[in-house]
């Protein structure tokens, strides 16, 4: 496998943007895997203090300003809402810090190309926390499809459906917040069919709204010029089991569920026999794997990787931005995009 072990030898230093749950899960795995936390900022310096406390974090900061200026920070982890994100990273890269930006990247194309033409020109790197992009299981599924295991890859099929808050005032289900199901959770499958496939020809995509505006199941087949589909979908007020199938003209892969965190997955051929079973334990949650991505790309000078490069991350949102068009979903930013 050509991925790293998820370590740092903590020479570069961490700054985080937000002190909300998302913010701690990518903490405490940096934490636990050598890489140098060295300040958190936050628009309150209770909660700065507060999640410095709770990390054993350094330098508490009362505003994201004051964050990206201080100078012991040569990263910024960025895990705000998504609406928040085109802004921060904004920020932070023209103070002149290389960025990880959470997914959904933005909340639109648009947004994207910006961010990664601001990190450009500017010598920076800039890169999606698509975390289950770097996770080993994912590495060596790349491997084994581009060795031909399973022949030429004809469907995918992934899903991410989970049961989460139905408070109408809860971010999720606020389309001020860019809520919904698509980018929360629509985000994985599409970057993973993206991942394997590439940009598709065709989208078709359906969908049920919340009460608030907001998609509350979502499901789309992206279609190739070559015959091959994914299938994907997601929804946010009912739990499945989040299986993703790779299926080739020589077998399939099942990924078990949950598909997009660690977990394992088996190769089969065309009769159904077992080729392979990839089982590799992952400390923490696993998202110490993007943080060491983006100190690699940092050292090495590259401003993208082969496993995330920044026109993936712009393709992902332009699919969701079609995706939107098609099912009716719009967002505040919507409107400034509809003036460019």
């Amino acid at each position: 496998m050509t991925q790293g072990n998820g370590t740092s030898d903590g020479t570069i230093r961490w700054g985080i943007l937000g002190t909300g749950f998302i913010a701690a899960l990518q903490t405490r795995d940096l934490n636990e895997h050598g890489f140098t936390v060295q300040a958190v900022g936050s628009r309150s310096l209770d909660s700065a203090r507060a999640f410095a406390e709770q990390h054993g974090v350094p330098a508490a900061h009362g505003s994201y300003e004051a964050l990206v200026a201080d100078p012991a920070v040569d990263v910024v982890y960025i895990a705000t809402p998504h609406p928040f994100h085109h802004a921060n990273a904004l920020l932070a890269l023209n103070a002149g810090k290389h960025v990880l930006v959470e997914k959904a990247f933005t909340m639109n194309a648009r947004e994207a190309r910006e961010v990664f033409d601001l990190a450009a020109s500017r010598g920076l790197v800039a890169l999606e926390a698509m975390w289950s992009r770097f996770l080993p299981h994912m590495i060596r599924l790349r491997e084994v499809i581009a060795d031909g295991t399973i022949g030429e890859v004809r469907k995918i099929i992934a899903s991410h459906n989970q049961d989460l808050p139905k408070d109408p005032g809860h971010r999720l289900n606020d389309p001020a917040l860019g809520g919904g199901a698509l980018l929360d959770l629509g985000v994985y499958p599409v970057s993973f069919a993206i991942d394997i496939l590439g940009t598709p020809d065709t989208i078709r995509a359906g969908a049920s709204m919340t009460a608030t505006g907001v998609d509350r199941q979502t499901a789309a087949i992206f279609g190739y010029g070559t015959g091959q589909q994914a299938i994907i979908d997601c929804e946010l007020d009912a739990a499945g089991p989040n299986r993703a199938v790779v299926l080739g003209t020589d077998g399939w892969i099942d990924v078990e569920p949950t598909w997009y965190n660690p977990t394992p997955f088996t190769v089969f051929d065309g009769q159904g026999n077992v080729l392979e079973r990839f089982d590799l334990p992952v400390s923490g949650r696993g998202m110490q794997y993007q943080a060491a991505e983006l100190e690699r790309l940092i050292r090495s000078g590259s401003a993208a990787g082969t496993i995330l490069p920044p026109d993936q991350s712009v393709a992902v949102m332009a699919a969701m931005d079609e995706i939107r068009r098609q099912i009716g979903l719009r967002y505040q930013t919507d409107a400034v995009a509809d003036k460019h």
